[in-house]
């Protein structure tokens, strides 16, 4: 089970929560990771953890000031990126310019969606993995494989039939080691969170509820 832990633009020490999911996922079969802002990219990759980026831009080397370059995110030692989060949002070419971009620097890629149909159209564009995250459940603490748990199986199954390799991550109002059993048992080969650590006063015994259970 991938756990995979987005800090947004959160007030929290991106190190202090870096090392926690370090020495978590030394103790643990599951797979951890953190996707600082990228500023703190580098800063993160030091420390040992798997770092991802939060965004890469659909660009190459040239004029695009203020924008994320594949190449550059991973030179801070980023091993993968988010693409289309839900705050984040980008056209279906953007997204596919992104993960060409991600393939470029050799990262890793995960591509947020809204539903299952958006599931699927984001699987035809090959991404190492999917991520359903209905928003208006983001940040509630009300896992979606709870409020709608046909979500997440459809969403399985859409990316399924598009492309068997593709993973399906769950997303949105994860926060507990059961709500990432009941995403696991939906199908989702993983979990992406952000609150339910990056928010929390121990981000450690956060991140130990969340893999006890695995």
């Amino acid at each position: 089970m991938f756990v995979l832990v987005n800090l947004k633009t959160y007030p929290c020490d991106p190190i202090e929560v870096a090392e926690a999911v370090s020495d978590v996922d030394d103790r643990t079969d599951a797979r951890l990771a953190v996707a600082p802002q990228a500023a703190h990219l580098e800063r993160v990759a030091e420390t040992g953890v798997e770092t991802w980026a939060q965004h890469v831009d659909p660009i190459d080397h040239g004029s695009n000031t203020g924008h994320t370059l594949a190449e550059s995110v991973a030179d801070a030692g980023a091993d993968g990126t988010l693409i289309n989060h839900s705050e984040q949002r980008l056209k279906l070419a953007d997204i596919d310019g992104s993960v060409r971009a991600a393939e470029r620097a050799d990262l890793e890629t995960v591509v947020c969606a809204n539903n299952p149909a958006q599931i699927g159209a984001a699987a035809a564009l090959g991404p190492d993995a999917v991520a359903v995250e209905p928003p208006e459940l983001i940040g509630t603490g009300t896992p979606v494989s709870q409020a709608d748990p046909d979500v997440v199986e459809d969403a399985v199954d859409a990316a399924s039939n598009v492309d068997s390799a593709v993973s399906v991550l769950c997303g949105a109002g994860i926060s507990t080691g059961d709500d990432v059993v009941a995403a696991g048992g939906l199908g989702a080969e993983g979990v992406l969170l952000a609150s339910g650590v990056a928010k929390a006063d121990d981000p450690a015994a956060a991140l130990e509820d969340l893999v006890e259970p695995l």
